[in-house]
């Protein structure tokens, strides 16, 4: 099944989604094949990584108590792809379901982040981690200081859309 899944990850042009639509109803009727979903992250093919990203995030949204059954794996792998799509959806889904997180996992997940956010070139990694660290910051004094620090070297930062996002988060966090 890993395998009939990613043949109908790949294909076509890399920004689309393919037949990814496809799989996430294969999945949400059948919670037993997420696994295989998760297996396509081996792929050398960097369009069908970035299309399982983009199902985990659909099927999460959909049920997401099935993330935390996938926390811990997400969190072991991601950081070893060295792939931006799956770096922002990580970031993406430690935001969306924080709540379902445990401390050990928060944890986690803020130090997969502050390495992100140091080591990242990417204008949507960035953005993401910044988003999640914002909220983590808010109720942790020790992160805030040190995203603090970090937001100020990103808000000169030469893309406008991370320095933007920079100033409003160092704000929102000095309220």
């Amino acid at each position: 099944m890993k395998e009939k899944f990613e043949i109908m990850l790949s294909g076509g042009h890399p920004n689309s989604l393919g037949r990814t639509l496809e799989i996430v109803d294969i999945i949400l009727n059948d919670e037993d094949s997420l696994d295989y979903l998760f297996e396509c992250y081996s792929s050398s093919d960097a369009t069908v990584r970035l299309r399982v990203s983009n199902a985990f995030k659909r099927i999460f949204r959909q049920n997401p108590n099935w993330f935390a059954g996938y926390v811990d794996k997400f969190q072991f792998l991601i950081p070893t792809l060295n792939q931006p799509s799956a770096e922002w959806t990580l970031a993406q889904l430690h935001l969306e379901f924080c709540d379902l997180l445990t401390e050990e996992q928060k944890t986690t997940a803020i130090n997969i982040s502050k390495e992100q956010l140091k080591n990242s070139k990417d204008w949507i990694v960035i953005i993401q981690t910044m988003n999640f660290l914002e909220k983590m910051a808010k109720e942790d004094k020790a992160l805030k200081h040190w995203l603090l620090i970090k937001l100020d070297l990103i808000s000169k930062d030469k893309r406008k859309a991370v320095s933007k996002k920079a100033a409003e988060i160092f704000q929102s966090l000095n309220k």
